[in-house]
């Protein structure tokens, strides 16, 4: 198995790790475009990595790349994105972990709404006691 590049000189390059960690350019571009036959859509899918052609992929095709590359463990297209934008490597969140913060945060947000209605209650109640 090819080791992912530490240094990627363009996002083309970070990509075709990515692809590379997805099975190859046959099995993704087949993923993506299943009308065609995988060597028809490997080949499209090169091309859409090669800066020198004209074909390139649309905006949610790469999320598409950047969130399946995610799921078996490869960031390279994520930590060139970071890296040329000038933020921090990226740090993957577990799905588990996400559903977890999520519930938390769902959980602290009905008990602000409950004190919250709590409170309108009890000034509605000072409210119609002084009429």
């Amino acid at each position: 198995m090819n080791q992912p590049q530490l240094f990627h000189e363009d996002i083309w390059q970070a990509l075709t790790d990515c692809v590379r960690a997805l099975g190859g350019a046959k099995v993704l571009g087949h993923r993506m475009r299943p009308q065609l036959d995988p060597q028809d859509a490997g080949r499209w899918l090169l091309d859409c990595l090669n800066p020198a052609r004209k074909d390139k992929l649309d905006l949610e095709q790469i999320i598409f790349i950047l969130t399946e590359a995610r799921d078996v463990g490869c960031h390279a297209g994520m930590a060139y994105l970071c890296q040329v934008t000038g933020y921090a490597p990226p740090l993957p969140v577990e799905p588990e972990d996400e559903q977890a913060s999520l519930m938390r945060e769902f959980i602290e947000a009905n008990r602000e709404q409950s004190a919250r209605s709590a409170r309108i209650e009890a000034l509605a109640a000072r409210l119609t006691r002084k009429r």
